[in-house]
């Protein structure tokens, strides 16, 4: 059976192209989808394996980020009779997974699908301006937390990845919050200083000033991921700043899809 991954397009996104060429590498069936199909009832959600939020500028950022789409999804209904919040909740309880790719994963946030769990449903952190109070446009080193659920990042240990944002620093609640993802390891991904290997908040090694170096959260199942780089952008190894200098013969952004497609392969196929 084909593993079919949706990519939400429309309102301002502009990764979908690349992103479905990714999941197409890591060998998936993705299919680049308007929302408004999805609100018209044309395209059901139930139908696919995968739910990707590509990158982009929702809305235009006009509201903040991903802020007027967050709310579209919470309380719009698919022909004026379920609401796709629910639709959502119900991929999820059927065992999809859904990625959030930099202004997705400000969109998962804000919807509240990230950090799930008990808090599913509820705004509890958020993605802001850089500390830099400029549009961050570089390559990063990111560590993967080794005790991460997370099945997008399984057997992965660190990343170099694209990324390019003007709001992109993890901001919890409160310390409490903070605290209660780092206890439960969903603090997926992190950004680090390559010469010591340990998650910064030095600029420009983290791009944003996250606390903790916060690049990537997942939820509790290990099912949804959320980051701010691009491993879309990453889809080549002649992607890579320094691919001939340093000889680079792998893509490490299509490690990210392919851990996706093998998951659905072994547990949903």
């Amino acid at each position: 059976m084909k593993v079919k991954v949706l990519i939400f397009w429309g309102y301002g996104i502009n990764c979908e192209v690349e992103t479905a060429y990714a999941f197409k590498v890591a060998g998936a069936f993705p299919e680049i989808v308007h929302f408004s199909e999805v609100f018209s009832g044309e395209k059901s959600l139930l139908e696919y394996h995968i739910l990707c939020f590509p990158g982009g500028f929702l809305d235009g950022d006009h509201l903040g980020s991903a802020q007027a789409c967050a709310h579209r999804l919470r309380f719009l209904k698919i022909k004026n009779r379920t609401y796709i919040w629910e639709e959502i909740l119900k991929f999820l309880e059927n065992g999809g997974l859904i990625l959030g790719i930099c202004n997705g994963f400000q969109l998962l946030v804000k919807m509240g699908l990230l950090p799930g769990g008990k808090y599913l449903g509820q705004r509890k952190v958020s993605l802001t301006y850089n500390d830099s109070g400029k549009f961050e446009d570089r390559w990063v080193y990111l560590k993967v937390n080794p005790k991460t659920p997370c099945v997008f990042l399984k057997n992965l240990d660190t990343l170099y990845l694209p990324i390019r944002h003007g709001e992109g620093k993890f901001v919890p609640e409160n310390k409490e919050i903070l605290e209660e993802l780092k206890k439960s390891q969903q603090i997926a991904l992190q950004y680090i200083n390559p010469y010591t290997q340990e998650p910064t908040e030095e600029y420009p090694f983290n791009p944003n000033g996250s606390p903790e170096g916060i690049a990537g959260i997942t939820d509790p199942t290990g099912r949804i991921l959320g980051l701010m780089p691009h491993p879309e952008a990453f889809n080549h190894y002649t992607n890579h700043p320094r691919w001939v200098r340093e000889k680079v013969k792998t893509a490490q952004g299509i490690l990210v899809f392919q851990n996706a497609v093998n998951w659905v392969k072994s547990h949903i196929l």
